[in-house]
């Protein structure tokens, strides 16, 4: 029996709206997603609000934002229209646990030191036959691997790094901003860039990924300045043994440096006022979504960055 009879008012098209909004957090992507209309998708979205007695997602500048009750809902409905799929297909639920399964994920270093260690952990307490294989991430997302299954899942620096990635479904899996370190001998005053100081010093930039441009540069020429590059690393790690005994600036981002740097050698910033942050998104492609092995690595994923 349902917990209240508001329910009863709900059909299939007003869940694939709650998951479409959630996952594209934009009303315009949904409707053309889905093809419906607009006031289809506002019509969808009151419903869903009566009958969870939510406001469940919130209008900002940029995008629908869930409350904490949509978030906690998503899984669950992801579930439900699952459960559906599988009982007008026939297809039988993936089992981690019957046999051995390798997934290929293409990512940068960050996810290889934030996500992938307590991914591996959660599959080795749960004594699970998997095995995960990571390719590193270039300058572009890896489309025809993505499309034709050699790859699993891509994650990648959002939002809106890659126009590549704009075919792919996709989720912000973690939101990101940077710190500068800093070796905790070179400190500066008040434990804080502003513009001029940040350029006066010089830098060591790790390349996890290839690319052309990079946050840092781009934002400040924007602002009319441009800092010293002394050294590149293949690695965050190895920045950070650069940056030993030296008055070098690393910029790293703030989780990674929660987790890698050693606070008796390092300081950490703030870099000067206005640098944007950024998010982690996961990619998949829409064929994807009927494969039940990719649909459970994505939330195993999920549940560690939540």
């Amino acid at each position: 029996m349902l917990n209240s009879n508001l329910l009863r008012k709900l059909d299939m098209q007003d869940l694939m709206v709650f998951v479409a909004v959630y996952e594209q957090s934009s009303v315009t992507e949904v409707s053309e997603t889905l093809c419906v209309s607009q006031s289809t998708v506002s019509y969808c979205l009151k419903k869903l609000r009566t009958s969870f007695e939510d406001e469940l997602f919130i209008h900002t500048r940029n995008a629908m934002w869930p409350t904490s009750k949509a978030t906690r809902m998503y899984s669950h409905v992801v579930n439900i229209i699952k459960n559906i799929n599988l009982c007008h297909s026939g297809v039988n639920v993936f089992d981690p646990t019957e046999k051995e399964i390798t997934f290929n994920i293409c990512a940068p270093e960050y996810f290889e030191l934030l996500i992938l260690p307590d991914l591996l952990k959660s599959f080795i307490k749960s004594n699970l036959p998997i095995i995960v294989n990571t390719h590193k991430f270039h300058k572009d997302v890896p489309v025809e691997q993505l499309v034709d299954g050699r790859i699993d899942l891509v994650i990648c620096a959002g939002p809106n790094f890659h126009r590549d990635a704009k075919p792919f479904k996709s989720k912000i899996l973690l939101d990101d901003d940077l710190v500068c370190v800093v070796d905790k001998h070179f400190t500066p005053p008040e434990n804080r860039f502003n513009l001029d100081t940040f350029v006066a010093r010089q830098h060591i930039f790790p390349t996890p990924w290839t690319s052309d441009t990079n946050m840092v540069d781009g934002w400040l020429g924007k602002q009319g300045y441009t800092r010293q590059i002394v050294a590149r690393a293949n690695s965050y790690v190895a920045a950070l043994e650069m940056l030993s005994g030296t008055d070098l600036v690393l910029m790293l981002p703030r989780r990674l440096q929660k987790r890698i740097c050693d606070e008796t050698k390092f300081a950490f910033c703030k870099p000067p006022a206005g640098l944007p942050s950024f998010t982690i998104d996961m990619l998949w492609d829409r064929k994807a979504e009927q494969n039940t092995a990719n649909t459970w690595l994505r939330e195993q994923i999920a549940k560690v960055c939540a």
